[in-house]
């Protein structure tokens, strides 16, 4: 596939954002930007306005103030240049179940009045590892295929940028790593990718940059890395006499060693401090 020049270094830019539904504020004042190339992870639990903020920049929601820009263009629901240059993976299923999975990618095709899609499709379904199961109705393939599928069916008119909106969700462990794999390649491509998630493990293991959100705000932006070594990349896990698991968190080995032995606990354990350990810090709030 064939990776797109045209695009600004800065792809992305969100200003002041807000999107509300009644007096509820699903996304309260986001600003950011997300540069060509970047793999960005939307960390936060359920209900964190992550699901909107992707609506939003792919146009089916406008926001109740604020602005989005792709390539330097408002985004809207009838900006066709740019929706063209888009692919999406929603959180819930967009496949016709009754269209073999050959069929779905024709169909995706032929909206995008792509004329020659015959070879075009053989390669996503290799790559997507359901050659085997070209001919199977998307309604009998297991819910990792229907996912990779969708992936599949995000990629047919080679997106310069691609939102994946809880791309694993409710996969098996086995199926979900099967997913990374595809997201890795898509980063070699070039793309550049938004995903929501509130998996910790595929934020961290997949993203160059993570935003964390919660409530509709988002408090912070990094690298996975840096997150972790800003908070302390040791941590020190304990349980007391209270009955409630306390966090401390150190720069170095020896530091959490020789706070752990002036700790009175039930339980006590050293670990790497992981995103989660990060979010909870920020929020107290853990990512469910």
């Amino acid at each position: 596939m064939l990776i797109n020049k045209r695009w600004s270094d800065c792809l992305i830019e969100i200003d002041g954002v807000t999107k509300k539904f009644g007096d509820f504020t699903a996304v309260d004042n986001v600003s950011l930007t997300i540069k060509k190339g970047e793999f960005l992870g939307l960390l936060g639990p359920n209900g964190a306005g992550k699901s909107t903020l992707i609506n939003l920049l792919t146009g089916l929601l406008k926001p109740t103030s604020g602005i989005l820009k792709i390539d330097g263009q408002v985004m809207s629901r009838n900006n066709m240049k740019i929706k063209k240059r888009l692919g999406v993976v929603p959180q819930y299923t967009n496949l016709d179940k009754e269209l073999t999975a050959y069929e779905n990618l024709v169909f995706a095709a032929k909206l995008f009045k792509i004329k020659d899609y015959e070879d075009l499709i053989d390669e996503l379904l290799e790559t997507m590892e359901l050659e085997e199961h070209r001919e199977k109705k998307a309604m009998n393939l297991s819910g990792g295929m229907q996912r990779r599928l969708m992936i599949a069916k995000a990629l047919i008119n080679d997106p310069d940028v691609v939102f994946l909106d809880e791309p694993t969700v409710g996969i098996d462990l086995n199926g979900r790593r099967k997913i990374w794999d595809i997201l890795k390649y898509m980063k070699t491509l070039g793309k550049t990718i938004l995903l929501t998630t509130h998996y910790i493990e595929e934020a961290d293991y997949l993203c160059n940059q993570v935003c964390l959100i919660n409530e509709g705000k988002i408090f912070k932006k990094d690298t996975p890395d840096r997150f972790k070594e800003d908070l302390g990349i040791y941590t020190v896990e304990y349980f007391d006499s209270e009955m409630k698991t306390n966090y401390s968190y150190f720069k170095k080995k020896e530091e959490a060693e020789k706070y752990v032995s002036n700790v009175e606990s039930i339980s006590c354990t050293i670990r790497k401090t992981t995103l989660e350990d990060v979010f909870y810090n920020f929020t107290n709030r853990k990512v469910v």
